[in-house]
C-alpha cells in the first residue's frame, strides 16, 4: 500500500512522534510512506508527496514542529479545493493518515462521505476537539505555560505587580485553565466563564486587601473583547474573529490597560504566543502522539476508513470520523469551579 500522511494547520510538539510511529509500521509491514508537504495544500495543486525512507524518521520523536512542514490552507476558497484533494488522493495513494484539528477532521470526514480511503489523527494545542480526552502537543503547550507563571511569580512578587499572561485559546480555555492551575495563577479568563472589567477589579482590590501585593491574571486569546468592555471588529468564530489573527488581537494587552486605567496597580503584560508551540514534546506528549499514530496506520491496515483514534481516560477507541467533525469540547463547569478555588 502507498499509505500518506500530512500535517494541516498550526504545528504542534509531539506531531513528529506521530509521523514515527506511523513510518516505523509502514517499513515493518513493508508497505510505503508518502509524507505529504504542507497539508492539504500538499494533494490540492501539484502533488506534493514523496516516498519516505527509515532515515527520514530517525530520530525525530523529541523534535518538535513536523518535518513534513505544514499549512493553514482553505481549500473552499477558492471554490474546488476539496473536489481536488479527493482527486489527488484517488490517484497517487492507497490510504491517506490525516493528522490534525477540527477544521482537518471536518475535511478529513468530508472526503471519506465520498469513498476516500482517510483516517484522522487529533491534533490541536486548544485540545478542543470533541470526542477526545487528547490531542497531540496540549501537554506540552500547558508545561509552557505552568513553567512561564513559575518565573513569573518571582519579578510579579518583587515588584508587587499585577502579571497579565495571554495563552492560546480560540473558542475554548483549555490552555489557559490547566496552564493556569498548574502554574497557580490568581485568576483565569477563558471564554466559556467570561468576566466583566468590574469583575476583575474587584478581585484585585479584595486581593490587595487581604495581603496579595501581586496577581497573576492568564487569559486566553480569544475572550470575547466586548466582556471586557471592549470592541470587536468581526464576528468571532471557532477561527477567533473573522479577517483578523488571534494574535493581533490584543486581548492581553487590553486587559493590562483597563486595569491600569483603574489606577492603583502597577501592570506588565505577557504574551506567550508561539512559544506553547515550539520545541521539544514533553514525554507525555511524545508517548501518547506515538500511541495514536500507531493505531491510526492499524485502522489503515485493517481497512477501517473513515475513523479516528481517540482518547478516553487511558484507552484509545477507534471512533468514526463524523464524532470529531462537528462541535467543540469546552472546559466543563466542575473543572473551572477546581481552577476558581484558587483564586
Amino acid at each position: 500500500m502507498r499509505i500518506g500522511v500530512l500535517t494541516a494547520g498550526g504545528d504542534a510538539p509531539g506531531l513528529n512522534a506521530a509521523i514515527r510511529a506511523i513510518g516505523q509500521m509502514c517499513f515493518r509491514d513493508g508497505h510505503q510512506l508518502v509524507g505529504i508537504a504542507n497539508g492539504w495544500a500538499g494533494l490540492a495543486g501539484d502533488f506534493a508527496g514523496r516516498p519516505m525512507v527509515p532515515a527520514d524518521i530517525a530520530g525525530i520523536v523529541g523534535q518538535g514542529g513536523t518535518v513534513l512542514g505544514t499549512a493553514r490552507f482553505d481549500l473552499d476558497n477558492p471554490p474546488g479545493g476539496r473536489d481536488r484533494v479527493l482527486s489527488s488522493i484517488e490517484r497517487h495513494l492507497d490510504a491517506l493518515i490525516a493528522i490534525g484539528g477540527d477544521g482537518t477532521q471536518r475535511i478529513s470526514h468530508w472526503l471519506a462521505d465520498r469513498g476516500a480511503a482517510v483516517v484522522g489523527v487529533p491534533k490541536t494545542l486548544d485540545n478542543d476537539l470533541i470526542g477526545t480526552d487528547y490531542c497531540i502537543g496540549f501537554d506540552t503547550a500547558i508545561s509552557i505555560v505552568a513553567e512561564s507563571l513559575d518565573r513569573l511569580h518571582t519579578t510579579a512578587a518583587s515588584h508587587h505587580r499585577v502579571m497579565v499572561v495571554e495563552t492560546m485559546g480560540r473558542g475554548t480555555g483549555w490552555v489557559a485553565a490547566m496552564g493556569g492551575l498548574a502554574g497557580g495563577a490568581d485568576l483565569i479568563v477563558i471564554p466559556e466563564f467570561p468576566y466583566t472589567m468590574q469583575e476583575i477589579i474587584e478581585h484585585l482590590v479584595n486581593r490587595r486587601a487581604r495581603g496579595d501585593a501581586f496577581s497573576i491574571i492568564v487569559i486566553a486569546e480569544g475572550v470575547n473583547l466586548e466582556t471586557l468592555g471592549g470592541h470587536e471588529s468581526g464576528e468571532l468564530s471557532s477561527e477567533g474573529v473573522r479577517g483578523v489573527r488571534l494574535a493581533t488581537r490584543g486581548v492581553g494587552q487590553f486587559l493590562a490597560s483597563q486595569i491600569n486605567a483603574h489606577g492603583g496597580f502597577e501592570v506588565r503584560t505577557t504574551v506567550l504566543g508561539h512559544l506553547q508551540r515550539g520545541g521539544s514534546p514533553t514525554a507525555f506528549d511524545r508517548i501518547w502522539a506515538t500511541r495514536v499514530g500507531a493505531a491510526a496506520y492499524d485502522a489503515v491496515a485493517a481497512g477501517q476508513f473513515g475513523t479516528i483514534p481517540v482518547v478516553h481516560g487511558s484507552r484509545i477507541e477507534l471512533v468514526p470520523l463524523a464524532d470529531v467533525a462537528h462541535g467543540q469540547r469546552r472546559v466543563p463547569r466542575e473543572l473551572y469551579e477546581l481552577c476558581a478555588a484558587f483564586f
